[in-house]
């Protein structure tokens, strides 16, 4: 059956209009003059043939009437879909029943969230967004009636241009079915291969292989994970004469790549993938090894540059075999098409490059600029050359999270920035940490001596959070993965914005760029330099409902709530809720390597009981898709002062782990329990090391067989610690910290730890002498903060 059909018991149909109840939440609607109807798949479109849903119709000669539980569709029949543009006649609406909503045609669907735009080059803080699928009206639409089709033998044609077809979709408060129904009908998004969610690095500058090779070096001395090394414009044959000369080319430069395909095994012996950058905007010019092929396929005698065709099928194969296939013979992973001169040619190159790698039993990447049509099928979108600035690290959370609003997940950003703008320690450190819990972590830089992407560039103290956030990030892969998984299988976003549950918090600026990183985290990013006063950033947050625990500290926050809470650099705001349980790879060397780890650290956050499913596959095949993967279920059972935690026997293909795995068990805020039971099965582990870290009791087994049960029970009296943020050891902290006598410093506490209130306390610090007014104002607005909570 062709997917790209719908069952005809789900079609009404006239002369000039068909109509498809896809869901009983989404609607197709379609009309032509010439009464012809496209069955073809779309770039848009992959999946027409829904199961049936229960809909009832109603009509006569003239009127026609659809009703779903979720809408009521009304039109007069073979009449031209007409909207208030065309008023007063409009002869097409559906109604969202139960509220007083209704779409029609040309609908504005101004409460629509918006989402994804081309790229964020130069972004200034104004930017044109299209339309996502999230409005608080509760229905959204898809126009598919210029979308590119895909014929019979997979090539792409222009559409015709008399017909109208549209998706409306109206979902009401679910948006979770809708975006069920999208991926249903557009695609689930692809599972990315695991060294992508490591750390990417890149730099505009002309490097040889040596050059290259000498890079990876300085990464493994200062200990910087790297899993993607992306080659910029340079890579490829230029013009001798001025390497500026031409942006398009898709061969190696003998003179920097003697051997291509030596230096990428080298790479690879290190963990490490190649990405290519390619640019076809000048098609394929006579220096090409393959342009002589093209040229007598073409009927080219005069040496003129090929134009680069996406719709001639001739042209598409020869690219696809002779440019691109060798590419990926001798080992290259990654493409980088950052083509930028039409959407059409770009929508193909795409649909081509991934329809390609098909024949190859591996997930080669893409990272492509947004084709804007059903983005989230092309892995990994490139935002563009953006501005080393606050302001763009500003709009970057709130932008990943409006991704999700059209199922997009694998948004990837300069890290600090792409050029321009002011080197700032801070301002890097910022976009490290950001990194850390984005998508995409990739290092990019235009060419220039003075950007600073490589940690190892910046201070000591620069360097050395930098390195921990980099480091943290390596570690975290397994959970990332697990999380892609989720995607890939469940249609649920890596990156998720509060609104959905809280849609007040959109028109709220302190808040609209906090987002759900994962089923178990939040993070509130900081994105405004700190309070050199205080050398804090003074950061507000949101956290939803439940009980939520700072992912570093352990410290404890009530949900519902809204917070002040003060950062140094070291620290940043990331939220687990009680009962989370985050794998990370316990990683002591070969830190580039983002396979299978042979030793696991799982966090568990204490309050509630959880199951965590970890998903594990090989990483880079098509395997997963024939069921070779592994399932490991972590089963936290939750008591006050006695926990156990059950590592149950692995799932599915266990060649993909090796026959032994140790554990590295944290269980956060707990102090050394007072009796620690482990079990194999039933066998009992006498072979265990426990002790306590900080805040943190610390369970470790070595060299266990993954495919019996672990069982740890941990339990003794108060051995929970309840590390209930207090604002005072904040204050104190930033007390601690400043930079005015210890006379002083002992002055300030005295009044703002006292039992007075808070005006009283606001009378008192005024009084103090030798107190810079500057250091006074701040203690001033920070007892206002104090009041707040």
């Amino acid at each position: 059956m062709n997917n790209e059909v719908s069952s005809k018991n789900t079609i009404i149909q006239g002369k000039n209009y068909r109509f498809t109840v896809l869901s009983e939440r989404l609607v197709r609607l379609e009309f032509s003059i010439d009464g012809k109807f496209n069955n073809n798949k779309t770039l848009l479109v992959k999946n027409r043939n829904f199961p049936k849903c229960d809909f009832q119709v109603q009509q006569d000669d003239k009127f026609l009437v659809i009703n779903t539980k979720y809408f009521s569709l009304q039109y007069i029949k073979e009449k031209p879909f007409k909207g208030p543009s065309y008023a007063p006649d409009i002869n097409l609406k559906i109604a969202l029943l139960n509220t007083d909503k209704t779409w029609y045609y040309d609908h504005p669907e101004a409460r629509n969230f918006k989402s994804d735009a081309f790229s964020l080059d130069d972004y200034k803080g104004l930017i044109k967004l299209n339309n996502g699928l999230y409005s608080t009206d509760g229905f959204a639409v898809l126009n598919d009636s210029k979308t590119l089709e895909i014929n019979e033998n997979g090539f792409l044609k222009k559409p015709d241009s008399n017909r109208v077809d549209l998706y409306v979709f109206m979902y009401k408060r679910d948006f979770g079915l809708c975006l069920k129904d999208y991926y249903t009908l557009t695609g689930y998004p692809p599972l990315i291969p695991r060294y992508a969610l490591g750390i990417w690095w890149n730099r505009e500058r002309i490097f040889s292989a040596e050059e290259l090779l000498d890079m990876v070096v300085l990464f493994r001395r200062y200990q910087i994970p790297v899993s993607v090394i992306l080659l910029s414009e340079f890579w490829h044959i230029k013009d001798e004469s001025n390497y500026n000369l031409y942006k398009s080319g898709y061969t190696f430069n003998p003179k920097l790549f003697p051997n291509p395909q030596e230096f990428i095994k080298k790479l690879n012996a290190e963990h490490i993938r190649i990405g290519l950058n390619i640019d076809p905007v000048e098609g394929i010019r006579k220096e090409e090894p393959s342009y002589r092929l093209f040229a007598e396929n073409f009927n080219i005698t005069n040496g003129d540059n090929i134009p680069f065709n996406m719709f001639d099928p001739n042209f598409i194969k020869l690219y696809l075999q002779s440019i691109i296939n060798p590419l990926i013979s001798i080992g290259t992973d990654v493409f980088w098409l950052d083509y930028r001169k039409d959407m059409e040619t770009l929508q193909a190159l795409n649909y081509y490059q991934n329809e390609n790698i098909k024949a190859f039993n591996k997930r080669n990447l893409v990272l492509t600029r947004n084709p804007l049509v059903a983005p989230h099928n092309y892995q990994v979108l490139y935002s563009g050359e953006t501005i080393v600035s606050w302001n763009t690290l500003k709009y970057l959370p709130f932008y990943n999270a409006l991704g999700s609003n059209k199922g997009i997940s694998w948004w990837s950003h300069d890290v600090g920035g792409y050029k321009d703008g002011i080197e700032d320690g801070e301002l890097y450190i910022r976009y490290v940490e950001f990194a850390c819990f984005s998508p995409i972590f990739r290092f990019s830089a235009k060419r220039g001596p003075y950007y600073k992407r490589e940690p190892w560039l910046w201070d000591i103290k620069t360097y050395t959070v930098a390195r921990e956030y980099c480091w943290l990030r390596q570690r975290l892969i397994p959970y990332i993965y697990t999380e892609s998984y989720n995607y890939y299988k469940n249609g649920i976003p890596l990156v998720q914005p509060l609104y959905y549950i809280y849609p007040e918090i959109y028109d709220e600026p302190l808040y609209n760029n906090e987002y759900y990183f994962g089923r178990e985290l939040i993070v509130a990013p900081i994105t405004r330099p700190m309070n050199t006063l205080i050398s804090r950033s003074i950061h507000r947050i949101f956290l939803p409902e439940g009980v939520w625990y700072e992912f570093k500290t352990g410290k404890k926050f009530i949900g519902n709530k809204r917070y002040v809470v003060f950062y140094n650099e070291e620290n940043y705001p990331v939220f687990a809720k009680s009962g989370t349980i985050i794998p990370l790879a316990n990683l002591m060397e070969n830190k580039n390597d983002t396979s299978n780890p042979h030793d696991l650290e799982i966090n568990v956050f204490p309050g509630s009981n959880n199951i965590y499913k970890l998903y594990e596959d090989d990483g880079i095949s098509n395997d997963y898709l024939n069921g070779k993967y592994i399932i490991t279920a972590i089963d936290y059972n939750y008591l006050k002062n006695n926990y156990t935690l059950i590592i149950h026997p692995v799932e599915g293909d266990i060649s993909l782990l090796p026959p032994e795995r140790s554990y590295k068990i944290r269980f956060r805020n707990t102090r050394q329990a007072d009796n620690v039971s482990v079990y194999l099965n039933q066998d009992i582990l006498n072979n265990i090391v426990s002790y306590e870290d900080a805040n943190d009791f610390v369970v470790e087994i070595k060299n266990v067989d993954p495919k019996k049960q672990l069982t740890i029970n941990c339990k003794g009296r108060d051995i929970e610690i309840d590390a209930t943020r207090i604002i005072n050891e904040d204050i104190n902290a930033i007390i601690n910290d400043m930079n005015i006598s210890t006379k002083l410093k002992e002055e300030i506490a005295q009044i703002v730890f006292s039992d007075l209130e808070i005006h009283r306390k606001r009378i008192e610090l005024r009084k103090i002498r030798n107190l810079n007014s500057k250091v006074k104002k701040m203690f001033l607005k920070l007892l206002e903060y104090i009041a707040e909570i």
